[in-house]
């Protein structure tokens, strides 16, 4: 994280893009800490969004443990990749690794939605350091995504903007009219990774409004498309540090991440409500229970 050029990858023998064993542990543990701090905060705060979190978890390890050029303790750098949610409800999950790289202290953690503090629901760029852009309006952050891509582009920055999107996020058209845009405007230094973990607030995403087949989609509006699993660290990774590595690429990219909402809790993971909600000590500690267990035997 402390590289002022591109990220020096720790790989293995066969691949130059494959992350090694040691560096796939650490991501792994970078994940459980993810989930496990999500559940601190929302004790904190009474209520939250543990289930888009999970399901991201892996996501945000990669980028911000491995695939993001960024400075530790530089939230501000000029030269940093950004980031971008979609799904700003899962900010919970993103806080608690912007305090570790050092962009705001870890103390403000323990304040979360608490009155004065700067950590709400939904990330406030205005507010929190390391924060690119506010979200949490669905459907808007690929449009500010483009335009921060076009900004690097126009000030002769080599920068890359990732956006993460939700899979129910697919139903806004100002997504597809960014989409649009962005492939027109040859725009290889964007990259939106869409968390498709089947479920949106109101229920199944198929059910709600269908979306697929969703490559096709992205390739039909101009974009190279990939399709990895979001929860298997190593080929995540690999994926990401591949795109990010590509500079000469002229086509905006959109990953496919399959995923599991809740994953790491059982009950989560089969219980669409849990959505938004609040854990009861008893099934606080079986979640915590459950994450820990799965973090020792990876």
């Amino acid at each position: 994280m402390n590289h002022p050029a591109a990220p020096a990858f720790v790989s293995s023998a066969a691949d130059p893009f494959m992350p090694g064993p040691d560096q796939v542990a650490m991501l792994k543990e970078r994940a459980t800490f993810v989930r496990l701090e999500t559940i601190r905060l929302i004790e904190i705060a009474k209520t939250g969004h543990y289930t888009s979190v999970f399901s991201a978890a892996e996501t945000f390890a990669a980028l911000y443990y491995d695939v993001m050029k960024l400075r530790r303790g530089e939230p501000g750098w000029s030269g940093r990749d950004r980031f971008l949610m979609g799904k700003g409800h899962a900010a919970v999950g993103l806080f608690p690794i912007l305090a570790d790289l050092g962009f705001f202290p870890t103390a403000w953690l323990d304040d979360y939605t608490r009155l004065g503090s700067p950590l709400g629901d939904h990330p406030d760029m205005r507010k929190v350091p390391g924060i690119d852009f506010s979200s949490g309006s669905i459907g808007h952050a690929l449009s500010a995504g483009l335009g921060m891509a076009l900004a690097g582009r126009h000030a002769g920055q080599d920068f890359t903007t990732f956006v993460m999107l939700g899979d129910g996020e697919m139903q806004e058209g100002q997504v597809w009219e960014a989409a649009l845009s962005a492939a027109h405007h040859r725009t290889g230094r964007l990259i939106a990774i869409v968390d498709r973990n089947g479920y949106q607030l109101d229920g199944a995403v198929d059910e709600v409004m269908g979306i697929e087949p969703l490559d096709a989609k992205w390739e039909a509006f101009g974009w190279e498309v990939h399709t990895v699993d979001g929860h298997d660290v190593a080929a995540l990774t690999a994926l990401l540090r591949r795109l990010r590595a590509d500079t000469a690429r002229t086509r905006p990219v959109c990953v496919i991440a399959k995923t599991v909402k809740g994953k790491g809790v059982s009950y989560m993971e089969t219980e669409p409500g849990w959505h938004l909600g609040y854990l009861a000590p008893d099934d606080a500690k079986r979640a915590i229970d459950e994450i820990l267990a799965k973090d020792a035997s990876q």
